[in-house]
């Protein structure tokens, strides 16, 4: 199974890095969601939906709060996928996000490490889509975290 990790520097405190991981009107603003809703505990849900209909969104992201230890470590599994077409993974996969946050000197070190991509070429194309998705992430955590900072 293939994976992807990535570290990013923040300007503030590891209390304010983790919050920015589950505080719904945060993830709206790093990630560009039109709406996010999240369970913040053990076995809580984390969803986020991108598009004007609120009755037909464009794209959903579902998963469960598998390990919540704020503000130190979230993971996400049991993915679930929607999109307006109806499409859904060329492939199956148990895929799992995992987000730890540490103190620094300047601020907080966040790593994020999603795994789970199937070997398999039926992958291929999902998987840099998320490795891609990754840097625009990061971008858009590390632009939210310094105007908070």
């Amino acid at each position: 199974m293939r994976e992807i990790t990535r570290e990013l520097l923040l300007p503030v405190a590891p209390e304010v890095a983790f919050s920015l991981l589950h505080t719904p009107s945060a993830i709206r603003g790093w990630w560009s969601a039109a709406r996010a809703i999240v369970g913040a505990r053990p076995g809580g849900i984390w969803v986020a939906a991108w598009g004007d209909e609120e009755d037909d969104p464009e794209y959903v992201t579902a998963a469960r709060i598998v390990v919540w230890e704020p503000p130190a470590r979230l993971r996400l599994g049991q993915f679930e996928y929607y999109t307006r077409t109806g499409a859904g993974l060329p492939f199956e996969a148990s895929l799992e996000t995992e987000f730890t946050v540490g103190a620094t000197a300047g601020g907080a070190l966040l790593r994020v490490r999603q795994s789970g991509f199937p070997d398999s070429p039926t992958g291929d194309d999902f998987h840099a889509a998320c490795v891609s998705g990754w840097e625009a992430t990061f971008a858009g955590i590390e632009r939210f975290a310094s105007a908070r900072g």
